[in-house]
């Protein structure tokens, strides 16, 4: 049962404490208690900066559901869409102070928050996303065959077929098709909803339908006068190339796109306008073909094309931009040490100063002289917090998983940092079981992140990677930022370049060294190691290099470095981590010499594999091999294969079974009796 926002005002106050860490209580937090948690959504502003929409998913009886709650500045929270079965509400967007929009079955609505009542205004032929509103205009994403309308698309061919003639024939989990994401806006003139406008359809044709130009992401100025998006440029090869241009179109389309980041051929990403709409800011990886460069400010003039680099010293990657309401600052959120936090950019000097310094910000927006942002940690899941940009100050405005949390225990990271390889100081932290006790011995899971220039941070993910979970099954969890991790500066992410098994593997073994020399209650015959994408590679080269682990797990991982850049979709990242192609004899023994496959002959340690069957970065056959070897030559081994997941497994009825058979697995080899059951 939901209530519209003025009765539930009328009711019900809800308030919210500064802190919301969950860290005081013992019962472990358990599989089915972990994914039955709240999921919160980024905020949506109102106009008059007085209130906040966000969505909330919860996990319950086999079904997620999706709604959409509203948030005062006083902590009040009110249910504004129904939650009910198997349905969404998603897409939230403000028409006016008192009006809102969202998605519901690919219907747009528009509904009063005054009222439980919603009317649908829109319903588009072919499905949408990312829909914004300025000014009258609507704003919205559809994948469309070339200069074809949303109708047009709706109209299928009659065969199935795809025939390529470019080597990028697929993309993460999905095939290259005709059908390309494009950028569409429509006037809505008393509630109703003109003739839809394909912003990009100025752009130059393309031979290849295929491979014709595709748009990654969009913003527009509060004037709702013109539209700034991402587009990575056609070209015959593109999957060796990582350029994405930023480019800017008038929002009533009567002039083609025109290139902004011109002259730059590495990836640009967040594009975000002044108040004013005189300036666009974007971020800028110079590299052309490395997905992990620097990430540099950069901030142009709309009218004249102008542009600079903002803060072009700062050794730190950016991942978000928003500007203040002034004009004068940008706020950004950076991987520091571990941490996302927030800072603020002076655009006219480069200086920057940190408004957070511990746990991992998101979805930073703006709330008047304020921000409005999501913010979790290792012990407390993700709320909704306002900022107060000059003291740092930041308040809860949620705590939406405060009642299901009560009496668990969730743990806090206990940070440390020792010298690894190359003499570097390398920083990781650890996580404590609940009712610890340091005169006992408990095993170690060491969890090993993906990228490989990723880095572990200090939040609560809702992904099978969370240390709390570990922690909560009885295991002292560790976390190790090792060389090639973001947020240590780029340096320090760049050293892993044709080191994939060198300083990152000396990193691991290093930190496990030191924390078994500092603990006494780490059990160094019960440890294990789990990973995912590099992670998983990183746990096969630890079979063909170490026995010091009783078990392991690889998610998704590689098996064979060379058979990767024949079977992954983008050639870049191989390319530049392995420093050429595997069929260059000068290049073919950087891809050799990390090589778990050459090393087949030393795997002896129980493996649990785990693979989606739609990963097309890290094909199944990676998965397959491994085991097929651990199996031939007798040495425990399972197969996990889930037939619709794809280089993560996000569907939440899957998540159970593969914590299910990651626990069962780790606790049987290390003889750890679980404080619940699995059954």
């Amino acid at each position: 049962m939901y209530r519209p926002f003025y009765i539930y005002l009328l009711h019900t106050l809800i308030s919210v404490s500064a802190s919301t860490a969950f860290n005081d209580n013992t019962r472990p937090l358990d599989i089915a208690l972990f994914h039955s948690l709240s999921r919160i959504g980024p905020p949506v502003v109102s106009p008059d900066a007085t209130k906040v929409l966000f969505t909330q998913s919860r996990y319950q009886h086999n079904t997620t559901t999706t709604y959409i709650n509203v948030v005062d500045l006083a902590g009040r929270i009110a249910q504004v869409t129904p939650s009910k079965g198997s349905e969404a509400y998603g897409n939230p967007i403000w028409f006016d102070n008192e009006t809102i929009g969202y998605l519901h079955k690919n219907k747009l609505y528009k509904q009063a928050l005054n009222s439980s009542t919603a009317t649908a205004i829109y319903s588009p032929e072919t499905d949408i996303s990312s829909v914004s509103y300025r000014q009258g205009r609507l704003f919205f994403v559809a994948s469309v065959y070339a200069n074809s309308t949303l109708a047009e698309t709706k109209t299928k061919r009659g065969d199935s077929v795809l025939i390529y003639d470019n080597i990028w024939v697929r993309h993460w989990d999905e095939w290259m098709s005709e059908r390309k994401p494009a950028l569409f806006t429509a006037e809505l003139d008393n509630w109703q909803v003109g003739e839809e406008t394909n912003l990009l359809q100025s752009l130059p044709t393309f031979y290849d339908p295929q491979h014709r130009w595709c748009m990654d992401d969009y913003t527009v100025d509060r004037q709702g006068q013109v539209a700034a998006f991402l587009a990575r440029t056609p070209e015959n090869e593109q999957s060796w190339k990582t350029s994405v241009g930023v480019y800017t179109v008038p929002t009533d389309g009567s002039d083609a796109p025109r290139l902004i980041s011109k002259g730059i051929e590495g990836a640009s990403s967040a594009p975000a306008f002044s108040a004013d709409g005189r300036h666009l800011a974007w971020l800028q990886i110079t590299e052309p073909a490395y997905e992990s460069g620097r990430k540099r400010i950069y901030v142009s003039d709309v009218a004249s094309g102008a542009t600079v680099n903002v803060a072009g010293d700062w050794d730190s990657s950016p991942l978000s931009l928003v500007w203040s309401q002034d004009g004068a600052s940008l706020f950004t959120v950076v991987a520091d040490n571990g941490n996302h936090n927030v800072y603020q950019v002076d655009v006219a000097t480069g200086h920057y100063r940190p408004l957070t310094k511990a746990g991992s910000a998101s979805a930073v927006r703006i709330l008047g002289n304020d921000l409005v942002l999501l913010h979790s940690d290792t012990d407390s899941p993700s709320d909704i917090y306002r900022l107060n940009v000059s003291s740092g100050e930041r308040r809860a405005l949620t705590a939406i998983n405060e009642k299901a949390l009560e009496n668990v225990y969730i743990g806090g990271a206990e940070d440390f940092w020792f010298t690894g390889a190359r003499g570097d100081l390398v920083h990781g932290w650890l996580v404590k079981p609940p009712g610890f006790d340091s005169t006992k011995k408990y095993p170690l899971a060491c969890l090993i992140h993906g990228g490989p220039q990723q880095c572990n941070t200090h939040s609560f993910g809702y992904t099978q990677w969370n240390p709390n979970m570990y922690a909560s099954a009885g295991f002292i969890a560790v976390m190790i930022n090792f060389h090639g991790s973001s947020s240590y500066g780029q340096n320090f992410t760049d050293s892993i370049k044709e080191q994939w098994g060198g300083y990152p593997y000396d990193d691991l073994m290093m930190g496990l060294d030191y924390l078994i020399g500092k603990h006494a209650f780490i059990d160094a015959g019960r440890m294990v190691a789990l990973g995912a994408s590099y992670g998983g590679y990183m746990v096969n080269w630890i079979n063909a290099q170490s026995r010091r682990f009783r078990a392991l797990v690889s998610h998704d991982g590689m098996f064979s470095v060379p058979h990767f850049w024949y079977s992954t979709e983008e050639l870049w990242f191989p390319e530049h981590d392995f420093g050429g192609v595997p069929y260059d004899p000068m290049a073919r023994p950087r891809y050799e010499q990390f090589n778990p496959e050459r090393f087949a002959a030393n795997f002896s340690t129980p493996t649990l594999f785990i693979h989606g069957a739609n990963d097309f970065r890290l094909t199944f056959d990676q998965s397959l091999a491994p085991f097929t070897l651990l199996r031939r030559k007798g040495v425990p081994a399972r197969l996990v294969y889930f037939p619709d997941e794809n280089h993560w497994t996000s569907r939440t009825s899957n998540s159970i079974k593969w914590y299910t058979e990651v626990f069962r697995w780790i606790s049987t080899f290390t003889n750890t009796t679980l404080p619940y059951s699995l059954d």
